[in-house]
């Protein structure tokens, strides 16, 4: 068994789907695009987020473009934050884990560490990081090379769960293994078909992580 899980939270231990594909919409109105389903955005979501963005437009999203249409989506974001609850079993699953553990999250730093607080996780993990930029909508690997080096965690000693191939993808360019869950942003389908272990609860996904070797 691998000792350290780093848990992902947007659409991972935080159940905000419906919140997400709300704040997407607000963005794509603000380049004249049309609104999608929850459906349509887990199966169609990706990082980069601009070849999202790009794809539901049918046109290019240049550097500045994306710079505004990812203010509109945090600022809709925020504004819906409050009302969004921990996934059903998110606790249970944490609890679940005999090893250590941290979190990662593309969401910025500053509001994470406040709402990881709020929700009363702060003193289960052993290190809490957020994106420390200003914009958004990068691909994960980066910052989880990071994130373990600053926490000295060897990726070789390391279990991901997240919602992504973009987390099983950042999993694997450090060594470690993923668990991918298909209670979040990406359509089930998509994810067994990724060929990563797939768990449909995060407390099944926490019995697959223990047994990766």
């Amino acid at each position: 068994m691998r000792e350290h899980l780093v848990w992902d939270w947007n659409g991972t231990l935080l159940d905000d789907l419906t919140l997400v594909v709300a704040a997407t919409n607000v963005a794509l109105a603000g380049a004249g695009g049309p609104a999608v389903t929850a459906e349509e955005h887990r199966t169609q979501f990706r990082r980069p987020i601009a070849d999202y963005y790009a794809e539901v437009l049918g046109r290019a999203v240049d550097v500045d473009e994306f710079t505004r249409l990812d203010q509109l989506f945090h600022e809709a974001y925020r504004v819906g934050l409050a009302s969004c609850a921990l996934a059903a079993d998110a606790e249970v699953a944490i609890r679940s884990w005999p090893g250590t553990q941290s979190l990662l999250s593309m969401w910025f730093h500053d509001e994470l560490v406040p709402a990881v607080d709020r929700y009363g996780l702060t003193a289960v993990f052993g290190r809490v990081d957020g994106l420390r930029g200003t914009v958004g909508g990068d691909r994960k690997a980066a910052h989880l090379a990071r994130h373990l080096a600053e926490a000295g965690i060897d990726g070789s000693s390391t279990v991901l769960i997240g919602d992504s191939v973009d987390d099983a993808e950042a999993a694997d360019s450090v060594g470690a293994r993923c668990v991918l869950y298909t209670g979040g942003f990406t359509d089930a389908a998509r994810l067994r078909a990724a060929g990563w272990p797939v768990a449909d609860s995060l407390t099944e996904a926490v019995t697959l992580a223990a047994k990766l070797d």
